[in-house]
């Protein structure tokens, strides 16, 4: 083959692998999208648990320091899913599910009875017979595993819809 039959072949090649990655990213499914999320979602209950120990601190969102918001804004910050700061606009920005939905990274939202959203957490899943998540809770408590102790929240999640 001569010289520039070459030159145009292989001066193609950048294109087409560039087309061909283009078009693999329009023809993603919603199931590679979900896939994507949950890994994000997994990564994000990791960070949290990775600050197990940590103070509790009102207004601190990390590194070291953590309130209730703080640690879950964190958490999903570090894996790609922003959120917002407080407790109450975290829970007006993601998807609410029932409680029976619920799986592990989703979001639970504690209210006063009144809807008054004033603390959450990350839902770890259910083991004999309890609800456990992961929060940090109060001062004098350093950011921890918990079972559930109130039926006084909802359930929300970043997951993608079913």
């Amino acid at each position: 083959m001569p010289r520039a039959s070459l030159r145009r072949l292989f001066g193609a090649v950048p294109a087409l692998i560039l087309a061909s990655i283009a078009l693999s990213l329009v023809l993603a499914t919603p199931a590679d999208a979900q896939t994507v999320r949950g890994r994000k979602i997994h990564h994000a209950v990791e960070v949290a648990i990775n600050q197990k120990g940590d103070p509790y601190s009102y207004g601190a969102a990390g590194p070291n320091r953590f309130d209730c918001s703080g640690l879950t804004m964190f958490s999903y910050d570090h894996a790609g899913l922003s959120l917002p700061r407080s407790a109450a606009e975290q829970y007006r920005a993601v998807r609410h599910i029932p409680k029976s939905r619920m799986h592990r990274g989703d979001l639970m939202f504690f209210h006063d009875g009144s809807g008054n959203i004033y603390h959450t957490a990350i839902f770890l899943g259910r083991h004999s017979g309890h609800v456990w998540l992961f929060h940090a809770s109060e001062p004098g408590h350093p950011v921890q595993r918990d079972p559930l102790w109130t039926s006084s929240w909802y359930g929300a999640t970043l997951r993608h819809r079913h």
